[in-house]
């Protein structure tokens, strides 16, 4: 019971900094302007475009359920697709709710296991994705800049330290991932050390609980590999589910600079700059990356837009990847977590049927 009060108290916390962080990001981008002509631009836009590119992230969730159904499925769980793209709803909304998106993939377990899927499986399905995903994000980046290097190298600088972070901690991550699958011993040797660094340092205070869930992660990702290897079609299925849900997330703002009238520029390098500002703001301790994402495409996607529309198509295309998306995801959890609740109530229903109080 104390770890559910804590789970509610940790989830709230994140949503009233998340709404801090929202209110302070609007304040600082608004401050100054003419909001009446900030709507009357956005109002002239091409909806046709915006629907495509509301159309692109309903295909972003769906892809990632894409993903959920064919793991699950190779291990004998056959769910609905409905019920797989009710779990990548609720990974997204608890995912931008919490720093550094920590909380979407535990809730996706919870949900799961609530639903009568074996941990195990619904373990081993997240930590493919989450594996796939690191690849694919950093080999997008890196093809579109190999794509057009010209044009990334000279527009992509003003956010060079945030990409710079970016890169060096997912190729870190990708690093503990590989180091885990090819070499326990080695990963095991790595984390000690640097939980003995971190304790000296007065950072850590419980080091034994950390090297324990290392420990365990370290262990699924190794049967991860090993059933992989078995199935090799099962992760290409999944690599090009996550190639298509990263590509449905990176065209809305081409979609949005095509609602403009704008035609300049082609898709390709609209989506080098967001593949970019994804990788470079991704992995910051921010909810949703409030604050940075908005301040990232304020600096790399005025090369698309003239400064007039720059601001309102920052609004647009955050609001149409982001905050739209918040309030469809947090509705679909709620749904969610009620039905959870009637489960868990009804069989304490039951005894009060005269058929049941019988013993019939």
């Amino acid at each position: 019971m104390s770890a559910i009060v804590e789970d509610k108290k940790k989830y709230l916390g994140s949503l009233l900094f998340l709404a801090a962080l929202i209110g302070a990001t609007f304040y600082v981008f608004l401050k100054g302007n003419d909001l009446g002509a900030l709507m009357a631009t956005v109002r002239a836009v091409n909806p046709v475009w915006l629907l495509a590119a509301v159309a692109s992230m309903f295909l972003y969730i769906a892809s990632e359920a894409t993903s959920i159904k064919i793991v699950l499925g190779s291990l004998g769980r056959k769910l609905p697709f409905l019920r797989c793209y009710k779990y990548s709803f609720i990974g997204f909304y608890y995912s931008s709710i919490t720093p550094s998106a920590s909380g979407g993939q535990p809730m996706q377990l919870y949900h799961m296991k609530k639903d009568g899927v074996n941990l195990s499986h619904s373990s081993l399905t997240i930590l493919i994705l989450i594996s796939v995903y690191q690849v694919v994000q950093l080999g997008y980046a890196l093809v579109t800049f190999l794509l057009r290097p010209q044009f990334v190298g000279k527009n992509a600088g003003g956010i060079w330290v945030l990409l710079l972070y970016g890169v060096v901690i997912n190729v870190i991550l990708l690093g503990v991932i590989l180091t885990a699958v090819f070499s326990q011993n080695l990963a095991r040797r790595m984390v000690r050390w640097g939980v003995r660094v971190l304790h000296k340092l007065h950072i850590l205070k419980d080091p034994q609980k950390l090297l324990d869930s290392v420990d365990e992660q370290i262990s699924e990702y190794r049967d991860g590999a090993k059933y992989l290897r078995q199935k090799p079609g099962i992760l290409l299925g999944v690599l090009l589910a996550t190639i298509f849900q990263l590509s449905f997330t990176y065209l809305v703002p081409y979609f949005v600079y095509r609602a403009f009238g704008f035609t300049q520029f082609g898709m390709v390098e609209v989506l080098a700059m967001q593949a970019i500002l994804a990788l470079a703001v991704g992995s910051l301790p921010l909810p949703g990356a409030v604050g940075a994402s908005e301040g990232g495409f304020m600096t790399l996607f005025k090369i698309f837009f003239p400064t007039a529309a720059l601001l309102p198509a920052m609004m647009l295309s955050r609001g149409i990847s982001f905050y739209l998306m918040l309030l469809i995801s947090g509705g679909v959890a709620i749904f969610a977590q009620l039905g959870t609740i009637r489960r868990a109530v009804g069989p304490a229903a039951k005894p009060s049927s005269s058929r049941d109080c019988c013993g019939h």
